[in-house]
């Protein structure tokens, strides 16, 4: 029988004045041939931490983002992946945030070594070139909301986007 990690945690979906979001580019170290995804930045939740203040720290810790408005949850998804040959099960609380002066220069301020082999780096995408990227992207439903958090349009309780795409059980 194997370990699967249960946790909460949580993800940002951050836009730059100019309206364009941030995604980091993954890749699963333990599983090269499994290719890269574009995802938004986040993880999980350490004990006593409210869902915002991880956002704020997986901003920081991933790309360097330290000015970030963070807004309320917006999405929420729940996942089962393996990833570096972990299984996780999460239930993930997505926000929505600003910044008002992306870098692009990608410079992340304590990645867990981890994370050091799974980010290459980091691109702010304008809404058009993300919904017709044929790249993946996760979480693989995130683009069901985005051109209404795009218009400002930011709904009163978060949206489910957990999609089969994004349940992914290893094989026992």
């Amino acid at each position: 029988m194997s370990f699967t990690l249960r946790r909460q945690a949580a993800r940002v979906v951050l836009f730059s004045p100019d309206g364009r979001l941030l995604m980091l580019r993954g890749s699963d170290p333990a599983a090269p041939s499994g290719g890269h995804w574009w995802e938004i930045p986040g993880g999980g939740i350490d004990p006593g931490e409210s869902s915002i203040d991880a956002a704020r720290r997986e901003l920081r810790e991933e790309a360097g983002v330290v000015d970030a408005e963070i807004g309320p949850c917006v999405f929420t998804q729940h996942a089962r992946f393996t990833f570096a040959g972990l299984r996780f099960d999460q239930f993930e609380h997505i926000h929505i945030a600003w910044c008002d002066t992306p870098t692009e220069e990608w410079s992340p301020h304590g990645l867990e070594a981890l994370e050091v082999m799974a980010f290459s780096g980091q691109r702010w995408w304008s809404l058009d070139d993300l919904l017709l990227t044929s790249e993946r992207l996760l979480p693989p439903g995130l683009r069901i909301g985005l051109p209404h958090l795009s218009a400002g349009r930011i709904p009163a309780t978060p949206i489910d986007i957990t999609t089969d795409e994004g349940q992914h059980e290893p094989p026992e």
